[in-house]
């Protein structure tokens, strides 16, 4: 081989060689390329998913001790009422009525249409003789526990916290809407102590922090 052709030669290895790399530098792009559309795919999914299905949240006080605490991880489902009604013992997240920018988590009391008497730390329920069960409450209740009557309006529900003795709940939402501005009376405040259904944001199903639970209805 003359040195012309060895010249020719070494042209051609060189070019192989810078085509096998460009190719290598191509796939590598394109895997590349396809990772990051899968990813942007899975975001979008996680966003849509927790906007439109789910609720994750961080529990920031102690309200529901000892069922959820302060820290407590959780998640809710947004369309557990969209083809049914919250049952009594439920605990759902919602629009606070006198901020609906905040969220608030609490347990269902009462129902529309219910008569709900709180009488010496207990729960009466359409003047039924026999208190209302509260095995999740966190000790003795003694805050606020006697001389409540709510009489719930159609549509809409009674919340209170599982932590009486320490929890923003129905009891003290209508003398919040007065200091907020929002009512000027005791009887245009009433209205506050309730959440319309279409506030309920959703229930909360699982909690997780130190371990995973269920959250049932009691």
């Amino acid at each position: 081989m003359n040195a012309q052709e060895e010249t020719k030669s070494d042209a051609l290895e060189q070019g192989a060689d810078l085509a096998n790399s460009e190719s290598k530098n191509t796939r590598i792009l394109k895997e590349l390329w396809s990772w990051i559309k899968t990813l942007a795919v899975i975001i979008v999914i996680a966003l849509l998913i927790n906007k439109f299905v789910i609720i994750n949240a961080t529990i920031p006080s102690g309200s529901m001790e000892n069922t959820i605490m302060t820290g407590d991880r959780l998640i809710g489902f947004r369309w557990s009422y969209a083809f049914s009604d919250p049952k009594r013992g439920d605990i759902v997240i919602f629009k606070y009525p006198v901020d609906e920018k905040q969220l608030y988590i609490k347990r269902v009391i009462g129902l529309p249409g219910d008569t709900v008497k709180i009488t010496d730390g207990k729960i009466y329920i359409n003047n039924s003789k026999k208190p209302l069960d509260e095995d999740y409450l966190k000790e003795q209740w003694v805050r606020e526990n006697d001389g409540y009557t709510f009489e719930v309006p159609e549509n809409s529900y009674l919340m209170l916290g599982d932590n009486r003795n320490d929890s923003s709940d129905a009891r003290e939402w209508a003398r919040c809407a007065i200091e907020a501005g929002k009512a000027s009376d005791s009887d245009e405040a009433e209205k506050f102590c309730y959440v319309r259904k279409n506030k309920i944001v959703g229930r909360a199903i699982i909690k997780y922090f130190k371990g995973v639970e269920i959250l049932t209805n009691k």
